[in-house]
């Protein structure tokens, strides 16, 4: 059994005021978690826990209008969040700058066909999927566009299938984002470039919605290719190796925009947790010299340097064997998991 998460669209305009009222409640209940945790910190020199936290807002949900599990998970997330990033003192939540979030437990909740009731208030939501288990926990959400939705963590059954005993090298690139050992090729057009002038022309009219209507549609789109091609590598091999590509260490070069635009680290994590659903074996190796290395020699003669980006197939100097830089690549990276590099 694996937790896997649902999320649906609220539909009611009108309950979006509801939530919204709901999300600033449990801004000030985080607010108020950071302001005495701080205390805890000058005076007694260690962070509050949890159960501290707890105890500390006891009694006020029904003031704030929430439910009491809301105030207790809020609590929870910021102790957390304290414990996860090592720190005293974590942002606060503005109206202006964070986003909604009203987090609930299971208990919490009421859910029917397409309506979720939550402290009294009925939401409804647009059925995309049917819900086939009891919801563990959840909460309800906002996006830089001001749409509502709901989250909910549900136990499923791991899926099985039929074993395949394929194993494969994935490269990741820029021109091609995703090039497979066995020669596959999964591309999809630079989201950042086709949308590159209406932005460009909406910044210019200071059209705040709209730039950020353009924003959340180019994070869609690259979503759902993520999404859609991670889902057919993972249901094609039993084994799948990935270069350890980071975008952070190219982003102060010229690559910057189309390595924003490519979604490494979101490709890689959808690859990780869909491998565990399914049993797959994922790994992550050292992609150094995969590019240049002849992959039948194992010689570094590939064209080397910024300069030779451009060069999309070479020919070994030593073996005569001829090679697509990216197929090239991702067979290294394939041997590399073998040889344990």
């Amino acid at each position: 059994m694996s937790l896997t998460t649902l999320r649906y669209r609220i539909k009611d305009q009108t309950a979006s005021k509801k939530l919204v009222e709901m999300g600033y409640s449990c801004n000030f209940v985080w607010n108020y978690c950071n302001e005495v945790n701080q205390e805890s910190w000058k005076k007694f020199g260690k962070p509050l826990s949890a159960f501290d936290l707890n105890k500390l807002t006891a009694g006020c949900a029904k003031d704030l209008g929430l439910h009491s599990q809301t105030v207790q998970a809020v609590c929870e997330e910021y102790a957390k969040s304290c414990k996860q990033f090592k720190k005293r003192k974590l942002n606060w939540r503005s109206k202006k700058k964070s986003l909604g979030w009203i987090p609930f437990k299971g208990v919490g909740v009421k859910v029917a066909s397409y309506t979720v009731t939550y402290n009294g208030h009925i939401f409804k939501f647009w059925l995309s999927r049917p819900i086939s288990s009891k919801v563990r926990f959840g909460s309800f959400c906002q996006d830089s566009k001001g749409h509502w939705f709901v989250n909910f963590v549900i136990e499923q059954a791991d899926e099985v299938r039929e074993k395949t005993e394929k194993e494969v090298g994935v490269d990741l690139g820029l021109k091609t984002l995703a090039t497979l050992s066995d020669s596959v090729e999964f591309n999809r057009e630079n989201l950042t470039k086709k949308f590159e002038h209406k932005l460009a022309i909406a910044q210019r009219a200071r059209k705040k919605r709209r730039i950020t209507a353009i924003h959340t549609k180019i994070k869609n789109k690259r979503k759902d290719w993520n999404h859609k091609t991670s889902t057919a590598i993972v249901n094609e091999y039993d084994k799948i190796v990935v270069g350890n590509v980071s975008s952070s260490k190219l982003k102060k070069t010229r690559m910057a925009k189309s390595v924003s635009d490519a979604g490494w680290s979101d490709f890689k994590q959808m690859l990780a947790y869909k491998a565990i659903r399914l049993g797959v074996e994922t790994k992550e190796v050292n992609e150094s010299y995969s590019t240049v290395t002849c992959s039948d020699c194992k010689e570094r003669t590939g064209p080397k340097g910024l300069s030779c980006l451009s060069v999309r197939g070479w020919v070994c100097s030593c073996c005569g064997s001829s090679h697509l830089r990216d197929v090239n690549a991702a067979k290294n990276i394939l041997q590399f998991s073998v040889r344990g590099i």
